[in-house]
Formats: structure tokens, sequence, C-alpha cells
């Protein structure tokens, strides 16, 4: 069944539902018909059964037949703070980490990101906001990840929840692993993870943040690509929860 988020609509059942701002997507991408069922959310974790009554260029109407419980939300609460990368390498993880289960993300500007002012970062935020809901709505999730920001880097060090976690490549000898770094941790404890950009946090900004209560951990002894980072560490965080 397709899914649909309409946050500012109230949905209860037996009740009709304005379906006119996804009228495009009902009847011209997808072909639906009067009569065909959709399944709505309202982004509280609820699902709302819907079938479509009218359906026309230029309006939709439908009437809500019950509410569900979404059981697709992982346990924990992950949230990725993510130094800024290229627009697309950005965009990839709020996609993927979407669809993996992360709650929400921040972009950071840090001393070595190829986007700096916090302004033309802010101006990318409708077109994130797309991603995160259509991805949501692709992965068969009940809430839309937040998204934060954008913080400097003196901001973001008081930023986090739970246990909170540094990916440093360059101490990864000698720091602990991010899987040890949970361990004995309960799996309903939020995590909130810091994630440098192409070229890696500067040694200064990983003692300003550790001195700030950020923990230094390592996704083993390998480089790997900033994105890829982000998504291992999400895969392994959620998969502790």
């Amino acid at each position: 069944m397709h899914r649909f988020f309409l946050l500012q609509t109230t949905l209860d059942p037996g009740a009709p539902v304005d379906l006119t701002p996804i009228a495009h997507q009902l009847r011209t991408v997808l072909r639906l018909e009067p009569g065909d069922q959709i399944l709505l959310l309202d982004g509280s974790g609820a699902a709302f059964p819907t079938q479509i009554q009218s359906l026309d260029r230029s309006q939709a109407w439908g009437r809500v037949l019950s509410r569900e419980a979404v059981h697709t939300e992982p346990r924990r609460p992950l949230f990725i703070y993510q130094a800024m990368l290229k627009a697309d390498k950005f965009e990839w993880i709020l996609q993927k980490g979407t669809e993996i289960g992360v709650s929400g993300f921040a972009p950071v500007i840090s001393q070595r990101t190829v986007v700096r002012p916090a302004e033309k970062v802010r101006r990318k935020f409708p077109r994130w906001q797309t991603i995160l809901r259509e991805a949501a709505e692709q992965s068969e999730r009940g809430v839309i990840p937040r998204l934060d920001g954008p913080y400097d880097w003196p901001a973001v060090l008081g930023q986090g929840e739970g246990v909170r976690l540094l990916l440093y490549a360059a101490e990864r000898e000698r720091s602990v692993g991010l899987v040890q770094a949970l361990a004995g941790i309960d799996p309903l404890t939020p995590v909130s993870l810091l994630l440098g950009p192409e070229g890696g946090f500067s040694p200064e900004e990983a003692e300003e943040a550790q001195a700030a209560g950020w923990r230094v951990a390592s996704l083993g002894p390998r480089i790997l690509r900033a994105e890829t980072a982000a998504l291992v560490a999400a895969t392994l965080v959620l998969h502790q929860s």
C-alpha cells in the first residue's frame, strides 16, 4: 500500500481527509482511482488506512478507515551530527540513514568542511526535508527524522543526548571500537554520533570535543570515506539496540 506523510492534517478514523496536497502523485504518478486505498501517516508513529473518495486534477478527498500503530522504528534513538560534505554525499547520508532508522541529523561546520557559510547550508533545508520524507515513506517508517542545525563547531560541542561519541580516524589505533563503546549500555539509551568531513577532524577539534564530554571511538583499522563511515556507524549502533 502506498504511504504518504500528511503532517499538517488531522487524521481521525471515519472522518474525511483532504488529499489535495498529494493529488498529483495519486492521479498522475501512481494512476490510482477512487476506491483505492492508501496509508497516511501523521509523523507520530501512527498509520491511517484511507480510501480515496474522489480524485481529479485539482483536488482529492478520502475517508480515513482506521488507526494503526507503526512498529518499524528502532528502540534506540540515534542522532547524527555530520560535518558538511559535498552535496551529493551529504544527501546520500540523509537518505540511507533514514532507511536504516536514524532519528535525526544535523549538519556541522567544522574546520575542514567544504561548505562553510551557515546561511548557504540553511538554504538546502527544504530539499533535505523532502529527501527525509521520501526516504521515510519508502522505508515504511512511522516518523520523519528530525533535521536540526546547522551548528558551528563551538555550538555542536554542547549538543547530543545520551552516549556521545566522536568518530576520529586519527586515533583509531588507540581508541575503543564503536561496538565496545556501547557494551553494557541500555539498548534504549540515546546515542549521538559526531562525524567528520572528508578530511576528518583536526587534532585541536578532537581535543575540544573530548574536553566537552564526547568520547572518542573508531570503526576499526581501515580508513573509510566519510559517507561510508556514517552509515557503518549508524548500522552498528542500531544493531546494538
